[in-house]
């Protein structure tokens, strides 16, 4: 909205045409976002505190410490950030780009299967929301027609095949089909995020480094000078979603205020579910699915940790892992909260760098 109105104002003052850039506006979805989430915040934490009573149930067989240390503390707070992002990404964004309004979908989407499911285990004082069948279904159906409609705007045959990293010129050609990739990476990308948010400040700071990454690989390959330069698979028009990926940022901040520890409130499933399947659908839009593994890389070994776990406790009857999902089992180890989160951090930070040297190295 405030795209259209600084920029309807440029005859009468010139100034007002920086708006246009896709950088200033960028910069003014991160600012937004992070202010809507300073004024709003507290109210809502405090909002949920109220109506939540005893806060996010806390699994009886996790470590022991959270049960002590995490009782009472109130979840969703994903709404802050879906708030904030949405907010601002409606203020700044060119809202007539449909690849916008397609990961807004998305996000929205899956956000709100995350507080369907949050819903539930808050006012049943338990772990176990609703039937994770029902849940996936759902989210194969919205990642479905995200993906159906990347398929439908981009041009052919970019936009039905998968782009290779390192190789400028590779592409596998998956057709109509390709919506099954589509929708694997951005359901993949939202429950791994899922699985990620376990400690304070875990998730948000590697979904703020990830969203920032996208922010500067939308920007580059939906411009055709810097596409052509880099030999990267030009997309027209994603370059708009460096307004989402900024306001990503911009959120993330906002709630890492309220959510360092010891933290007044967890994103929940409302907040993980949403972020992760944001970054997919920007990764599917972008054509750098393969490139999420890379710089969403924490994500990822988070996720294998629990496949290997279950898969060799069901096989062998022994767990690879002192617990699952990987943050778990350091803790049983003995490993401090805060030294946990910083060297994940740390690791998400040089993936992220990695995934970012693949727009050169080809």
């Amino acid at each position: 909205m405030l795209y259209y109105l600084l920029t309807s104002l440029t005859d009468e003052f010139s100034a007002f045409n920086v708006f246009r850039y896709l950088t200033t506006r960028t910069g003014g979805a991160i600012l937004t976002a992070l202010f809507f989430i300073f004024v709003f915040g507290p109210r809502i934490i405090a909002l949920l505190k109220v109506k939540q009573g005893r806060g996010q149930p806390i699994r009886s067989d996790g470590p022991q410490r959270h049960i002590i240390e995490k009782q009472g503390t109130p979840t969703m707070g994903g709404l802050m950030i879906l708030s904030g992002t949405f907010v601002s990404t409606i203020l700044w964004a060119d809202l007539s780009n449909l690849y916008v309004w397609a990961v807004i979908f998305v996000t929205l989407g899956f956000g709100a299967i995350g507080f369907y499911d949050d819903f539930l285990k808050v006012t049943r004082s338990t772990t176990k929301g609703f039937s994770g069948k029902v849940r996936l279904l759902v989210e194969f159906l919205i990642a479905g027609v995200a993906v159906a409609c990347f398929m439908w705007i981009g041009d052919k045959p970019l936009s039905s095949s998968l782009a290779i990293p390192f190789f400028k010129d590779v592409l596998i050609p998956f057709g109509s089909f390709f919506i099954i990739v589509g929708v694997f990476v951005i359901v993949g990308a939202g429950n791994a995020v899922n699985i990620t948010d376990g400690l304070d400040g875990l998730a948000i700071v590697p979904v703020m480094i990830a969203a920032a990454s996208y922010g500067m690989i939308v920007y580059l390959v939906g411009n055709a000078v810097f596409a052509e330069y880099l030999q990267v698979h030009y997309v027209k028009g994603t370059g708009e979603l460096a307004v989402i990926c900024g306001a990503l940022v911009g959120a993330g901040l906002g709630f890492l205020w309220f959510n360092a520890p010891p933290a007044m409130i967890f994103m929940g499933d409302t907040g993980s579910l949403a972020l992760g399947g944001a970054l997919g659908a920007i990764a599917v839009a972008v054509k750098h699915e393969i490139v999420l593994a890379i710089v969403g890389g924490l994500f990822v070994l988070e996720t294998v940790s629990v496949i290997v776990q279950v898969a060799s406790f069901k096989m062998t009857g022994k767990r690879v892992f002192a617990m699952a999902p990987l943050h778990h089992h350091f803790e049983q180890k003995g490993w401090k909260e805060p030294t946990i989160v910083i060297r994940f951090w740390i690791i998400a930070f040089v993936l992220a760098l990695i995934g970012l040297s693949t727009l050169k190295l080809r």
